[in-house]
């Protein structure tokens, strides 16, 4: 016989099974021994097709076994793994995957002995209904919501005992999927291990997924495991484990290898297309194709898939459309409903759908696709009208459950192109991803609704009004909301408060995106037509009277507050009015007005409740942020800790990060910088939300500052000023400013510090927004001084003490006491500056604030140099260089101490001579100024050099000509450089002298001896 001839029954292809396992032990044992080292958080990354969810399953099934059977060092006792698959498109439910996969591992959850936080899951999970506690009463706070949700489904899975989550599919999680796995990584002790399985390459540039890392815990153990294609010898094997581990030929081998380039699913969906062919045939005792050239085999899984799809039954292809359709694993009945066949055809084309290996059925029944590239595939082959009648028979189904699932409701009628149901649905689900605090789902949802042609102008005005704020700031990539909701307004069917309302809502989107002056217009133009409205009227004309942007004179921000407090509120609910009253007192102490304290005593009764507990959260942030700006250390810690502590009672996550990172900028203001830098590096890697992340990059800015600053510093508070600036947040705008300006200063670049503070001067001195000159006004003096403009700067700090005359702001008024005395530095004033630096320093340290109080000391014992008081400028920079030290301010420790070498080697014979002392001498200042004279610098760069305006230096130098008896800087650098060097050291003076005469030389004639 021909070897190439065959025997049709000996050598037809056998029946195919599914492959075995092949070719991944080394990452099957790193995945196993990470698991075993409970608690684990192991990444499983590879293209699709790859083998990531069989790796996944192989690993559990065999840590699983060890468990049952006690091996040591396997992981111990408690529930089975629980596995939850993201689909593939923007999951319409909140955390719709771990709700999905804890649906289907618990009918019900009587007996858990869950906690009333539990009551928050009543929503997504109405069949449990009689085992959880009450639903507790609604957050307005979105994050404070979603994390309560958050911590509800992490209590459920401890009472479960589930010990390991695994998420398929992250790259198509949605972000609230993504936080809470975020949460469980973060907890401690952590209690559950995670396995989270991705494709890199469909990972969104938003994913939450990298910052898993910085999440974890001390004592969990860590895998990443990259799956790659198999080898050659690898793809033979999997091939044969199909056909009943008979032998492949090495030529077959290398042909399917070459082509699939060793995917799994590649290799797999090309032996059953093969298969299907009849294309399989035994030659030599092993299997190969007929002909490896004449047939080729697709490069595309999907284009296998749509082949093979395409041998089958009608009504087989019918099954796997309904199965496509419903995304999710359901049983014969569900699935053959959808599918639209008679119970009698069903049953069979279940059974060959079954059979083509596109479908599996599970241990409970449920048919599913082993892969989402094989369900896309058959559904996108599918025609247009037979997908949108599946989508009706499924949405019927789902409409005619006990509970129906809302999310998956909307998906199907809209791809049923049902409108008025769609939209029915849609905004039920939009207000349960509301209720949730899942921003980015309602967004969603609402920006479809508000798009759809024919919406009545009712609906329009409600749907918009629900639109969340911060989600405008967090997904404005995702949808453009300006710009529907102009065009919403638009629409002339709107009646009048309608249109105020949709206005209103533009206004306050725009003002928290940053664009404060075409916000604050459109609010201000909304006002007059919510009449009858009281919270949404008094709500505008809260938003109108915060100092958000420093828009407009304080007086006006006043004039909107006083009239919100005119609005009638009586008729509102409890909690409407203790928001308004809240929001108000933050503006008013926004604004550096006394009254707020007043009203902020209202809220120091610690709750009963956990909606008590989120107004007293969020008054005691907000409150405890304020006292911290006006100086009132004290009160900010007890208000800050006091709202943390109920925070953390009542789960309000996002509340609680927030006050404790404004806790460690309270610890940068009081000196608390131990291990300072380490707390702010950890909030600033957890950038969910954005006032976190700009409040502790702000603290690494200016502790770089304060510890000498390098590129990276001034990088980082750059960003922050730009980022605060355009978010309207003005505390940590000017204060980020203000360091920059320093920074400059002490670089010598003035001009550069001027430029930064002229605004800073405009806005906060033209408005009269004198709390916000504590941090800006200083720098800006001061520069001004350096820049020899002192008639402004004495201007300016003489409207600064006119600003606070009826104000007590600690802050402001320590600030006003150091611009004093830089004032009188500039004038060459010394005892006056020495006299107002004590004061500063006296001021700063009483808040307690004691950086800024050591600085003022530095200064004070400068001007006490400039005095003739030398001893004591001795004596008091030893002892601030000491605690600069200690501190942590080193940059500002090492000049300090610098001072010292200076003054101590030039003046140690004379010193405690006092004043009258130099009488006929040079004194330590007028030295200093000497000495770079030598160097060749002129007057200006000696001024940058040593922190002092021009004139100051020009009077120093006048002052030293006068006790030389010389009239011109030449003869005064002669003069002591003859004094300063010993005999024999001609030739040192003469090059001394040579550089200061080529500098001089370059001068304009005629240039006055002091210039």
């Amino acid at each position: 016989m021909d070897r190439h001839t065959w025997d049709r029954e000996r050598d037809a292809p056998p029946q195919l099974t599914p492959p075995r396992f092949v070719g991944r032990e080394a990452e099957l044992r790193r995945l196993t021994d990470a698991l075993n080292r409970a608690p684990a958080v192991v990444l499983v990354e590879g293209e699709a097709g790859i083998g990531k969810s069989r790796l996944v399953r192989e690993a559990v099934r065999a840590v699983e076994a060890a468990r049952t059977v006690g091996v040591p060092g396997a992981v111990g006792s408690g529930a089975g793994p629980l596995t939850a698959v993201c689909p593939p498109f923007r999951e319409p439910l909140t955390l719709g995957p771990i709700v999905d996969a804890l649906r289907q591992a618990r009918a019900d959850v009587a007996g858990l002995g869950l906690t009333a936080l539990a009551g928050t899951l009543r929503p997504l999970f109405p069949e449990w209904a009689d085992g959880l506690p009450p639903a507790p009463e609604p957050l307005e706070d979105a994050g404070a919501a979603r994390h309560r949700l958050i911590g509800a489904l992490a209590e459920v899975l401890d009472r479960l005992g589930v010990r390991i989550l695994i998420v398929e599919d992250v790259h198509w999680a949605d972000e609230a999927t993504m936080e809470f796995v975020l949460f469980l990584a973060s907890r401690q002790p952590q209690r559950v291990s995670l396995v989270l399985t991705h494709r890199p390459e469909d990972l969104p540039a938003d994913s939450l997924l990298p910052r898993l890392s910085s999440r974890l815990q001390p004592g969990v153990s860590r895998a990443g495991i990259v799956l790659g294609g198999l080898r050659a010898p690898q793809a033979a094997d999997l091939v044969a484990s199909m056909l009943g581990d008979d032998q492949v030929s090495t030529a077959f081998a290398a042909f399917l290898h070459e082509r699939t380039e060793g995917v799994p699913l590649a290799l797999e969906e090309s032996v059953r297309l093969l298969h299907d062919r009849a294309d399989l045939v035994r030659q030599d005792g092993a299997w190969t194709r007929r002909s490896l050239d004449e047939i080729a085999v697709p490069p595309s899984i999907r284009d296998a898939v749509t082949e093979r799809v395409r041998g089958l039954d009608p009504a087989a292809q019918r099954v796997l459309l309904a199965a496509a359709v419903l995304i999710d694993a359901a049983d014969e009945g569900v699935v053959s409903v959808v599918s639209g066949l008679p119970p009698d055809q069903a049953g069979r084309a279940i059974q060959e759908a079954l059979r083509s290996g596109l479908v599996t059925e599970d241990e409970t029944g449920r048919l599913a696709f082993r892969h989402v590239l094989a369900a896309r595939a058959v559904y996108d082959r599918a025609a247009g009208r037979d997908r949108r009648d599946a989508h009706r028979r499924a949405a019927a189904l789902l409409e005619s459950a006990p509970h129906a699932p809302i999310g998956r409701l909307a998906y199907h009628f809209r791809k049923g192109r049902e409108a008025a149901k769609w939209r029915r649905y849609a905004e039920r689900a939009a207000d349960l991803a509301l209720s949730s605090g899942d921003h980015p789902t309602a967004v969603t949802f609402l920006s479809e609704l508000l798009n759809e042609p024919g919406l009545p102008g009712g609906d329009i005005a409600r749907i918009a009004k629900k639109m969340p704020l911060l989600a405008f700031t967090g997904y404005l990539g995702r949808v453009d909301l300006v710009s529907r909701l102009r065009a919403v307004l638009a629409d002339e069917r709107l009646e009048v408060r309608d249109r105020a309302r949709i206005r209103a809502q533009l206004g306050r989107m725009l003002m928290h995106a940053g664009e404060l002056e075409a916000g604050s217009e459109e609010v201000k133009r909304a006002v007059p037509d919510l009449a009858g409205s009281p919270f949404e009227t008094a709500q505008a004309m809260i938003m109108l009277g915060g100092p958000s942007g420093l828009l407009w004179p304080a007086a006006e921000h006043r004039r909107w507050l006083d009239l919100a407090a005119l609005v009638p509120v009586a008729s509102l609910s409890e909690g409407d009015r203790q928001s308004l009253l809240i929001d108000r007192t933050t503006a008013l102490l926004g604004l550096g007005e006394e009254a707020g304290w007043t009203l902020a005593q209202r809220f120091s009764t610690r709750p009963a409740t956990s909606q008590d507990a989120l107004m007293f959260a969020r008054a005691s942030l907000n409150f405890g942020n304020s006292a911290m700006r006006w100086g009132r250390y004290p009160e900010a810690r007890e208000r800050l800790l006091a709202g943390a502590e109920a925070a953390g009672k009542y789960r309000y996550q996002r509340l609680q990060d927030i006050i404790q990172v404004t806790l460690v900028h309270l610890d940068w203001l009081t000196g608390a910088w131990d291990r300072l830098a380490e707390r702010a590096r950890h909030w600033a890697r957890l950038d969910e939300e954005p006032l976190i992340q700009l409040d502790s990059r702000l603290i690494l800015g200016l502790l770089g500052v304060a510890a000498g600053g390098d590129p990276s510093t001034e990088e980082t508070l750059q960003a922050v000023r730009e980022h605060s600036a355009r978010r309207g947040v003005v505390d940590m705008s000017l204060e980020s400013t203000a360091a920059l300006a320093r920074f400059r200063l002490a670089s010598g670049d003035v001009a550069g510090a001027l430029e930064l503070t002229d605004e800073v001067e405009q806005v906060v001195a033209g408005n009269g927004m004198w709390l916000w000159a504590t941090d800006t006004m200083p720098v800006r003096v001061e520069a001004l001084v350096r820049a020899d403009r002192q008639p402004e700067a004495v201007a300016l700090v003489a409207a600064f003490d006119r600003g606070l005359e009826d104000r007590d702001i600690p802050t402001a008024r320590a600030a006003l006491r150091s611009c004093r005395g830089l004032l009188a530095e500039g004038l060459g004033d010394h005892a006056a500056a020495a006299a107002a630096w004590l004061e500063a320093a006296t001021a700063w340290q009483g808040l307690p604030r004691p950086y800024e109080a050591l600085l003022a000391r530095e200064r004070h014992g400068s001007c006490l140099f400039d005095a003739g008081d030398h001893s004591a400028a001795l004596t008091q920079l030893a002892v601030v260089a000491r605690e600069l030290l200690a501190l942590g301010a080193k940059s500002d420790a090492d000049r300090v101490l610098g001072t010292l070498r200076r003054h101590g080697s030039v003046t140690g014979r004379g010193r405690g001579a006092g004043r009258r002392g130099y009488k006929h001498q040079l004194s330590p200042k007028e030295m200093e100024v000497v000495k770079l004279l030598l160097s060749g610098m002129s007057n200006r760069e000696i001024a940058v050099a040593l922190s002092r305006s021009p004139k100051t230096v020009a009077a120093q130098l006048n002052s030293a000509m006068r006790k030389h008896g010389v009239s011109s800087r030449t003869a005064l650098a002669v003069v002591v450089t003859q004094q300063a060097l010993a005999p024999g050291s001609a030739g040192e003076a003469t090059e001394r002298l040579r550089l200061v005469a080529s500098s001089l030389t370059a001068e304009a004639p005629g240039r006055p001896v002091g210039e």
